[in-house]
């Protein structure tokens, strides 16, 4: 029953992620990338639009396309759980 109840969640994250792609709403995410770096992904798409060797790279790119965005920048650790938010939706 627990799986059941996570794979709901997980199909209405897919949901919302795929409501948000292509808006002026996605948010950017800083995840891990490939063996050793750091990516920026905005919600909803699959490609990274931008990668970097460092997380405090993809952190500042991401910080930096949020503002300009006004929208959030949500920086995951290496596990991919998320450790901040940094919001910009109200600036």
């Amino acid at each position: 029953m627990a799986n059941r109840k996570s794979n709901i969640h997980s199909d209405e994250q897919e949901q919302y992620f795929k409501d948000r792609a292509g808006t002026d709403e996605a948010r950017f995410h800083v995840v891990p990338h490939d063996e050793e770096g750091w990516a920026v992904k905005k919600e909803g798409q699959n490609e990274p639009e931008y990668t970097a060797e460092s997380q405090s790279e993809a952190v500042e790119k991401a910080k930096s396309m949020a503002e300009e965005a006004g929208t959030m920048a949500i920086l995951h650790n290496e596990d991919g759980k998320i450790d901040d938010l940094v919001n910009y939706e109200d600036k």
